[in-house]
């Protein structure tokens, strides 16, 4: 009994048992969201709203200049040092509003474009992007605010701002969807961060007196050098990443049909249910504790505390999820789209390999080696997109979750070797 006591009265308990809340409602959520998709858009509009969901994450990844992994590390080291805390947000939010104002005035006067280019010239979806530039620079803000709270420690609060999010997602996506069917999922996608700005605005102004804080006079250059690394590393996985993602989808709807790429987007994002649960827990617990490690020792308590506790619950989770796929799909879904049950064992098993790899990728953000993880994240989209071209021709849609597993393996196999001081 006193061993279940210390448990639950650990940190870690603590934030995973409010963060698996905050899933829980997530995954609700999904259910409503996913089944008027289902419904009202179909597998071809799910692969469309795939396609702009790619192209958000580069987009964002760009409006925020990738800062986020280092705004983590930095506040959360200097959080005790007003000043330099100062500066560090001023520099931060000064340089991210610029950014993103240039990036929306791109988006806006070449809607067209950009229609043409993410969802092709058979759709008409101009409007989307226009409404994008306009809650482009609130969704970069509340972006890099939600990491100022990583980087504080108020782990609670990052988790409550997701909860509260997830509601006002759902609430958008209910109204738009049942208004405007494939338009309004498209719209619900790029509205729902910017309203997410004014909730995460009144965590992180509880914490510091955030406007107050922005002065052009503590603007420091230095802190934008300190923060290239860890830009290089974000937009180097998350704009080749997606782009990567979206030329596997286009020769999925070019070889096998849109329906079939929508089969693949749909078999992602029940997979981006349950990564939250991992990804949100790393974010917010983990990469504070490696980034104040200081040595391989206190590197390797953090590796194994993942290992010990996250890693075993995830892997049992996916064994009840793959047995219960069938009625998950149709409670989510409609039985048009049974056939991703197909996917799922590829895709679990590709996705274990990618959580046990990333908390070890983690250490790259936490130590800023720059250099080797561009390297290996170049060599890693490099494998899923040629074996995905290999696996597609021989296995069908099938093909991609394999080409993803074999990825993933590889990439896993390297970060063991690379971080094996850390590991034993």
């Amino acid at each position: 009994m006193n061993f279940i006591k210390k448990i639950i009265q650990t940190t870690l308990f603590k934030v995973t048992s409010l963060n698996s809340l905050s899933i829980g409602l997530k995954i609700g959520i999904g259910l409503i969201t996913s089944k008027l998709l289902a419904i009202f858009v179909g597998p071809s509009g799910i692969a469309l709203v795939g396609n702009l969901r790619n192209f958000l994450t580069s987009l964002e990844s760009i409006s925020t200049l990738g800062f986020q992994n280092g705004i983590i590390k930095y506040v959360a080291e200097n959080q005790n040092n007003k000043e330099e805390l100062k500066k560090i947000v001023a520099t931060v939010f000064i340089s991210l509003t610029i950014v993103a104002l240039v990036l929306s005035g791109f988006l806006y006067f070449f809607a067209d474009f950009w229609n043409s280019r993410i969802f092709g010239f058979a759709f008409k979806y101009q409007f989307v992007f226009k409404i994008l530039a306009l809650s482009l620079p609130w969704c970069a803000v509340s972006v890099s605010l939600l990491a100022l709270l990583n980087g504080l420690g108020k782990f609670k609060r990052v988790i409550w701002v997701n909860i509260i999010g997830n509601t006002i997602g759902l609430l958008v996506s209910l109204f738009l969807i049942l208004q405007l069917q494939t338009f309004g999922a498209l719209l619900a996608i790029i509205i729902t961060p910017a309203l997410i700005f004014f909730v995460t605005f009144y965590f992180v102004h509880k914490e510091i007196s955030f406007l107050e804080t922005i002065r052009f006079t503590v603007f420091d250059f230095k802190i934008i050098k300190s923060l290239v690394p860890y830009s290089l590393m974000a937009l180097v996985s998350s704009v080749l990443g997606s782009i990567v993602f979206l030329l596997i989808r286009n020769n999925v709807i070019e070889n096998l049909g849109i329906e079939q790429a929508g089969f693949w987007e749909t078999m992602t994002r029940i997979s981006s249910y349950y990564m939250l649960f991992i990804s949100t827990i790393l974010t917010v617990y983990f990469l504070p504790k490696l980034s104040i490690a200081q040595n391989n020792q206190e590197t390797k308590a953090v590796f194994w505390q993942f290992y010990k506790f996250i890693l075993p619950v995830f892997i049992v989770g996916l064994i009840g999820l793959y047995f219960a796929r069938y009625f998950i799909i149709q409670l989510l879904f409609t039985k048009e789209f049974l056939p991703v049950g197909s996917l799922f064992f590829w895709q679990l098993i590709g996705d274990i390999f990618k959580v046990a790899s990333l908390i070890l990728g983690y250490q790259f953000f936490a130590k800023r080696l720059t250099v080797v993880f561009i390297v290996l994240e170049l060599f890693s989209l490099t494998i899923l997109y040629f074996s995905s071209l290999f696996f597609i021709s021989h296995f069908g849609i099938q093909g991609v979750v394999i080409a993803q597993a074999f990825d993933n393996f590889i990439y896993l196999v390297v970060l063991c070797f690379y971080f094996r001081e850390s590991l034993v």
